[in-house]
């Protein structure tokens, strides 16, 4: 490491370190570049670059994660939570949840508890799938390689939801896209929570057809953030549905298959099984 990325790199844990014990007094990004000695435009790409996220995004991050924990405990209003992490109210709170989380607070807070969910595991072609749906359509559907375990992340992010395990007619229309052309499958309904950026991801992922591949970078390009193939990533990592929403498409630019939620092996399993089936 040269003298210069060095000091960077101690102005980038400086400003890390100031962020996460000064997170309640919402500092905005000229204080955190006066106390690197920076100008506001050059620390905001300095940190950007290192960190991968803005300053603002960073604070975000660190500010609904506290506001989480604190909306845990159970007997924290929203109110109190809000005041907690240094936001002016409840509007706030309510908007830095939508945006970081596809959800409000209060829904965070009571975890699901007017939501009943039934699910069911059955066969795939490339091994047992767990498809959950609600009154509305299918919110979960994910590869089985232990049971407890898969019902244990669906449960984790209800917590407080009613289940019941059953097969309904959302969960038997969404797994003919395993047996089915595309072309001949009825609408899929989906309910999903998101933030608005993972949405307009999983959007895009929709629109790759069966068959072809594409890069994170192109996705990017799509949504019109050229830069911000690396957030591109962390939202395909985080599609709650998998091969409805077909993640498994997307490559390195390199054209190295890179990671899958699911196993590297089944990704290329599925995009050779995809490509056979154009043959």
């Amino acid at each position: 490491m040269d003298l210069e990325n060095s000091e960077n790199y101690k102005r980038i844990e400086k400003a890390i370190r100031y962020i996460r014990e000064n997170f309640q007094g919402q500092p905005d990004l000229d204080q955190v570049a006066t106390q690197v000695n920076l100008s506001p435009f050059h620390f905001q790409k300095l940190f950007t670059d290192w960190a991968g996220v803005s300053p603002k995004k960073f604070l975000q991050y660190i500010t609904i994660s506290y506001a989480k924990e604190r909306l845990k405990t159970g007997n924290v209003s929203l109110f109190d939570a809000a005041m907690d992490v240094g936001l002016s109210g409840t509007g706030r709170l309510h908007d830095l949840f939508i945006q970081m989380e596809g959800m409000t607070p209060g829904e965070f807070k009571n975890g699901g508890e007017q939501l009943e969910i039934q699910y069911s595991i059955t066969e795939s072609p490339f091994g047992n799938v767990l498809c959950a749906s609600t009154k509305k359509g299918i919110c979960h559907l994910s590869f089985v390689e232990e049971e407890s375990t898969s019902l244990s992340y669906l449960t984790d992010t209800f917590p407080n939801a009613k289940y019941r395990q059953a097969m309904d007619p959302f969960q038997e229309s969404a797994l003919q896209i395993f047996y089915h052309k595309w072309n001949e499958l009825k609408q899929i309904k989906l309910h999903l929570k998101g933030t608005h950026f993972q949405l307009k991801v999983w959007e895009a992922l929709l629109k790759i057809p069966s068959g072809s591949l594409t890069s994170y970078k192109t996705i990017a390009e799509q949504i019109s953030l050229p830069k911000a193939a690396r957030a591109v990533g962390s939202a395909v990592g985080d599609n709650p549905v998998a091969y409805l929403i077909p993640c498994h498409r997307v490559i390195q630019s390199g054209g190295t298959f890179g990671q899958y939620h699911w196993g590297e092996t089944r990704k290329i399993a599925m995009i050779g099984w995809e490509a056979s089936k154009l043959r």
